[in-house]
């Protein structure tokens, strides 16, 4: 039995291995996108694409593993709202909002508040993707709109949950938090029922298939007025990880730094990232990254392209993780149109920008974990948490926390000095990975409140232990007296900090550190929206943070510059800050090959100025020997090096243009490609003696081209 076991989990593992990277596709395989990923996330079972056993065959195919994903909170379910699954029309079960209008998410398809009935209708939909042969299933977005809570189907929930009439969310802060409260349960119910019956039917069917959630991150979600079950889903048993669902579209959201409201791509991603990682790297979970090359809003080419260097460069700033979703529709991305810079007509995307797209998604398939961090002090940490959800929507009192500013004040002062500030899960605290790499934790509950006393628990324990605690927060606004633990069952705080400061034996106004066992508290008596809404204010704040640093946790002088700088493996990962320390560019030595750009050249240093990333390929990490692909815009396979000869077939959609760096240990002689045997043109071929690379480009092909070179 023990060595049956271990034949699965070796088995388990292996599949692991081979699912490094994804896209998802509502569409059959098509030469023109066929991105050579791991693994297509075949998209719904009644989406437009066809057939759908059609769909996941073609895809299998042709080499992938495929896995399922719909909606859990939508989806193309007409035939459950309109009454083909039960003769029973269920628009009633729409999320509804003040005015009586339901919230759609397409035609005739609301977001809905998820049922019994409804939840047996989706299990339909994951029977069918199991017998279908998927090795795993996404049930993406479980999402409740905050403006939502008025249908009578949710009213017939709250009755359920809390056992009283239900409230009107705009009436009070507590009617707000409880509704919030019911609409994380309703996923999070949701998605263990599921689940569980993925884990059991695929069991009884003789298979192993895995759950994950595609999500957006907490902030993004806090930020759109959102509600979703997010960190508490890790604690599911039948649940096996997330996508991160971080891309242009959630990291354009405006914040405010320094008094200006302003989109900031590269470092909301970088905190979207980080917060799904603190989500759950305590957990073991596993996690695919997502990024996107366009978005879902109709912009430029431009705008799309440089937003998506500034998103792939703050995924790959996190050597934790080495998995990626590196696209969602690909055929939106191969065969859409949109406009360029001051053009009114709508275009393909160019051949230089697919050839860099699919240079970078290639190296995905490549990219190493690390043990290697990110420039800078590290152990600094923010803590958040989910109900962050809750106080977003309606506000009360005249309390405003404008583009989650609560949040981002607190962030932002330290990532745009070139900190590379962490964010804590207090979902997590209880587990003892949580907090033992930070050193300095900044929190408040001016944006968020504690779900559980324990919390506390953990906190204090932490800090008694050594740990440097700084909380910010006036402690007025109108959430804090909502009927919670704090105030409950013979407690009978005015706000929850306060049973943390008891534990902490912390009077109020008390100045400066305050000593609690081993460690350090502080207490300023202002909301971190202050820090950031008016330029100049942060300044008070960074200081404090550099003395519980260096002076109380003694973990150095802490260092502020305008650059992140990572290497992992071969690969160099940059992003030089804007509003920062200063304009000086960051500089790398080379050798280096610039993987952001489509003719893959080879420079001797590489400068990046402040608001611009780098992805670098280090020549000098380059083992001398034998031949090596350093970089493609196409998947290499069956390479063979034997005889002298240096041969692989290398697949990319159909249609695009590539361009590839080997390093070869000698110069090249004959170069020749075929296509199904027959010859095929060769467009560009350039020796760089120099750095013993080969720069090959030639027009790729799904079915492959075989490249021979003569050495």
């Amino acid at each position: 039995m023990k060595r049956i076991l271990l034949f699965c989990s070796l088995c388990i593992n292996s599949i692991y291995a081979q699912e490094k990277t994804a896209f998802q596709i509502a569409a059959p395989w098509n030469a023109a996108y066929d991105v050579r990923s791991d693994v297509a996330i075949v998209y719904g079972v009644n989406d437009a694409g066809g057939n759908f056993e059609e769909r996941v065959k073609g895809w299998r195919d042709k080499g992938y593993r495929v896995h399922f994903m719909t909606g859990i909170a939508w989806g193309q379910y007409q035939d459950y709202f309109k009454g083909r699954f039960d003769g029973k029309s269920h628009f009633d079960e729409g999320q509804v909002q003040r005015n009586g209008d339901t919230i759609w998410h397409g035609r005739d398809v609301p977001y809905i508040v998820p049922s019994q009935n409804y939840l047996n209708y989706i299990k339909t939909h994951l029977k069918r993707a199991i017998d279908a042969g998927v090795t795993a299933i996404h049930l993406e977005e479980p999402e409740f709109w905050a403006r939502a809570g008025y249908s009578a189907a949710f009213k017939k929930e709250w009755q359920q949950y809390y056992g009283s009439a239900w409230r009107p969310q705009h009436e009070s802060p507590e009617a707000t938090y409880l509704s919030s409260k019911l609409k994380y349960h309703l996923y999070l119910n949701a998605l263990k029922e599921a689940f569980s019956y993925v884990k059991s039917y695929a069991k009884s069917q003789g298979k192993v298939v895995r759950c994950y959630v595609p999500t957006h991150s907490l902030l993004n979600y806090s930020s759109w007025r959102i509600v979703s079950p997010e960190a508490s889903l890790a604690s599911l048993k039948d649940m096996d990880g997330y996508i991160a669902q971080v891309w242009t579209g959630t990291s354009r959201e405006p914040v405010y730094y320094k008094g200006v409201k302003k989109e900031r791509v590269f470092e909301n991603a970088f905190l979207e990232y980080g917060s799904m990682v603190s989500m759950t790297a305590p957990t073991g979970k596993k996690m695919f990254f997502l990024t996107d090359p366009i978005e879902d809003w109709p912009r430029t080419w431009d705008d799309y392209k440089k937003n998506y260097q500034a998103t792939f460069t703050a995924q790959l700033l996190y050597p934790t993780v080495a998995d990626y979703e590196v696209m969602p529709w690909p055929n939106r991305i191969y065969l859409g149109r949109f406009k360029l810079e001051n053009d009114t007509v709508r275009h393909p995307i160019s051949k230089a920008y697919a050839t860099q797209m699919q240079v970078m998604v290639n190296a995905l398939n490549e990219m190493p974990l690390s043990s290697n961090k990110i420039s800078g002090s590290h152990g600094i940490g923010i803590l958040v948490s989910n109900s962050m959800m809750f106080q977003r929507f309606p506000t009360h009192a005249g309390y405003e926390d404008p583009q989650l500013s609560n949040f981002y004040g607190m962030a932002l002062p330290l990532l745009k000095n070139g900190i590379p500030v962490e964010t804590v899960h207090m979902e997590n605290l209880e587990n003892s990975n949580t907090l033992k790499n930070i050193r300095v934790l900044v929190m408040s509950y001016a944006n968020m409140k504690p779900l559980k006393q324990q919390y506390h628990e953990a906190l204090a324990r932490w800090v008694r232990a050594g740990g440097i605690l700084i909380y910010y927060g006036r402690d007025n606004d109108p959430f804090q007296t909502v009927k919670e633990w704090w105030n409950s069952n013979g407690l009978q705080y005015k706000a929850p900090s306060e049973d943390l400061f008891r534990l902490l034996n912390i009077g109020e106004g008390q100045q400066g550190f305050v000593k609690a066992g081993k460690g350090w508290v502080a207490v300023n008596r202002m909301d971190p929206k202050e820090l950031v809404l008016e330029a100049g204010q942060d300044e008070a704040f960074l200081q404090l943070v550099a003395q519980a640093y260096s002076r109380y946790a003694h973990a150095g002088e802490l260092e502020m510059k305008n650059h992140f700088l990572l290497k992992r493996g071969p690969y160099v990962i940059a992003a030089t800050l804007d509003e920062s320390t200063g304009p000086q560019p960051l500089t790398i030595d080379g050798p280096v090959v610039d993987l952001f750009d489509p003719e893959l050249p080879v420079l001797a240093r590489k400068e990046v100025l402040p608001g611009q990333q780098a992805f670098l390929y280090d020549l000098k990490t380059i083992k001398k020997g034998r031949p090596k692909i350093l970089a493609a815009a196409g998947r290499a396979y069956n390479e063979s090096y034997q005889r002298g000869q240096y041969s692989f077939l290398l697949k990319s959609p159909t249609g695009t243009v590539n361009v590839m760096r080997i390093y070869l240990p000698s110069a090249p002689g004959a170069v020749t490609l075929t296509k199904n045997g027959a010859a095929t043109a060769l467009l560009k071929k350039d020796w760089d003696a120099g750095s013993h690379t080969l720069l090959l480009q030639f027009d790729n092909d799904s079915e492959g081209i075989r490249v021979a070179i003569q050495l």
